[in-house]
């Protein structure tokens, strides 16, 4: 079956306003989150290779040296499902677009196996 990886995206002014809130609206936010977070996995393990996880600020390396990036992946995990479009809809009611403020879940196909 073919295999997919799903990028977190979240915008930087996005995550800026989350983390201006005060620390009880962001725990009220992960207290409803995260059993979301965990029920769809849960629901979706058949489906799930990889769990991933979720990743801080970026580093980039170029010809012209390494240097602090910036890019909205904020996470990622590895997905089966038989087209792109039913991995799509995997992640239609995810709680990353639902509760916390991501602004979307890039799907892609591997073109070789991820697995090598």
């Amino acid at each position: 079956m073919p295999k997919f990886l799903a990028v977190y995206t979240m915008k930087a002014e996005d995550f800026a306003r989350f983390r201006n809130l005060s620390k009880a609206e962001q725990d009220a936010i992960d207290a409803e989150g995260i059993p979301k977070w965990v029920e769809w996995e849960e629901r979706n393990a058949a489906h799930i290779l990889n769990r991933g996880g979720m990743v801080g600020k970026t580093t980039r390396v170029t010809r012209d040296g390494i240097a602090a990036a910036s890019n909205p992946i904020c996470g990622y995990l590895i997905v089966e499902a038989p087209t792109a479009e039913a991995a799509a809809r995997l992640f239609e009611d995810h709680p990353h677009i639902t509760v916390f403020p991501g602004d979307g879940v890039d799907i892609m196909p591997f073109v070789t196996d991820p697995d090598l």
